[in-house]
């Protein structure tokens, strides 16, 4: 086998180990709600580190054997995997809506990424090191933070946190990257210290963003946004601070504009899908719901009516005819059928001389 095919099969396996992770995260945080960011007692939490570990792992055997605008771009089939993963494995199944906007997301990443040429291999200097982590620090805790604010829409809420997730993975990749170059330049592993430290509390920090994304979210959008936000990310540091650009010039930045337009589409319609989906059961349970919010359930007292109010209450003449409290509703309306006729024939005028003939 080529090294070529290899690392199509790697990146592939890849893909399929990471769709896999994000599905046993998605469904632990389906059971589990009150755990929102580390469920340390459920396995299945445990397989899912066990699968993004293995995802991760082979996404780097793969760029040491492929080339990373191939690599890259594979990665983004784990939006196209998982999807009819979840309908096999879990019975989870994407309505056509959401298969539009993954695949919009993943087309428009793979293009995006597709466009990036790699330079010569960089390194970061300190201070740019310190000024990358103090500033995705800040964008994680502002992102969490507006997340937590939009506690009562789930799906706004699921979308900035995986967002954030987002963003620690790809500076954690640059930062990857980083000590992947010092490493070939012998640099110490003393003075690489700091810089794996970064690494780890950003991955773990993507971890436990990304496992509470899924909470109330579904499984579509919160993955399409994770796998499109981490990789955007470490290209614009790649593009400002390693000297990457785009191929073809400026048809290939055309281009790249493009994709990331395509991909944000995508992400849009997927958010917009769940919202909507949410939406429609909302008002299908409130609909279900109104007879009971009405009458009350069985058992309850009835609702407040004619013969608590004064004033409110039936004519006397009709009050004998009236129905009781616990009669049924679909009883009410017979009696003021009754109640015009009973009338009419006891306020009938009585003329003098004239015999009344009984109509039966």
């Amino acid at each position: 086998m080529s090294a070529l095919a290899l690392a199509v099969l790697l990146s592939l396996v890849s893909a399929v180990a990471y769709a896999g992770g994000a599905i046993l995260q998605e469904r632990v945080a389906a059971t589990t709600p009150t755990q929102r960011y580390a469920p340390l007692r459920r396995g299945a939490w445990w397989a899912a580190i066990a699968l993004n570990g293995l995802g991760a792992l082979l996404h780097v055997v793969a760029l040491a054997y492929g080339p990373l605008s191939l690599v890259q771009p594979l990665g983004a089939l784990t939006i196209v995997f998982a999807l009819p993963m979840a309908a096999v494995f879990v019975r989870r199944r994407a309505g056509a809506t959401a298969w539009r906007g993954a695949v919009m997301a993943t087309v428009g990443l793979a293009g995006l990424l597709s466009l990036t040429s790699s330079s010569d291999s960089q390194t970061l200097a300190d201070a740019e090191r310190v000024m990358l982590a103090l500033v995705t620090g800040g964008g994680v805790l502002a992102l969490t933070l507006a997340a937590h604010a939009a506690h009562r829409h789930p799906v706004v809420r699921s979308v900035l946190l995986a967002c954030a997730a987002g963003a620690a993975f790809g500076i954690a990749s640059v930062f990857t990257k980083t000590v992947a170059v010092d490493w070939d330049h012998n640099v110490g592993l003393v003075d690489q210290l700091p810089t794996l430290g970064a690494i780890a509390v950003l991955a773990a920090a993507g971890l436990l963003l990304s496992q509470a994304a899924y909470r109330g979210a579904g499984l579509a959008a919160p993955l399409s946004t994770v796998t499109v936000v981490n990789p955007v990310v470490a290209a614009a540091v790649g593009l400002t601070l390693f000297g990457e650009s785009f191929r073809h010039g400026t048809t290939g930045t055309v281009l790249a504009l493009g994709s990331g337009v395509v991909a944000a589409c995508g992400l849009i319609l997927l958010t917009t899908e769940r919202i909507a989906r949410e939406t429609s059961t909302s008002t299908v349970t409130v609909a279900e719901g109104r007879p009971v919010a009405r009458g009350g359930p069985a058992g309850t007292q009835p609702e407040s009516g004619a013969d608590t109010v004064p004033g409110d209450g039936p004519d006397p003449a009709s009050a004998p005819a009236a129905a009781p409290a616990s009669r049924p509703a679909d009883a009410l309306p017979a009696v003021p059928s009754q109640q015009p006729a009973v009338a009419h024939r006891r306020t009938r005028p009585r003329q003098p001389g004239r015999r009344e003939r009984m109509v039966s």
